[in-house]
């Protein structure tokens, strides 16, 4: 009974360690034969619509609207009370 039960565990351990080796996916294959298939082409989208919004700008803007220094102490308060 013993050996059974070792012989199982041993089996399935060394499934979950091949199997893995086994399916593993090749994502740049997938990702160029999608690229051929007109799917849509994240690179492409992400460089046209790059230009269209300045985060530099956004971040600076947004940056005063918010008490970080503010909010941490009131964060620090909270934990010190619990």
């Amino acid at each position: 009974m013993k050996r059974t039960a070792l012989f199982i565990l041993t089996a399935a351990i060394a499934a979950a360690t091949v199997s893995p080796a086994v399916a593993a996916t090749n994502f740049r294959e997938l990702r160029q034969e999608n690229l051929e298939k007109s799917a849509v082409n994240f690179d492409q989208l992400r460089d046209e619509n790059r230009d269209k919004a300045d985060f530099d700008q956004l971040r600076n803007e947004n940056r005063d609207k918010v008490d970080f220094e503010k909010l941490r102490i009131a964060n620090l308060d909270k934990s010190n009370e619990g």
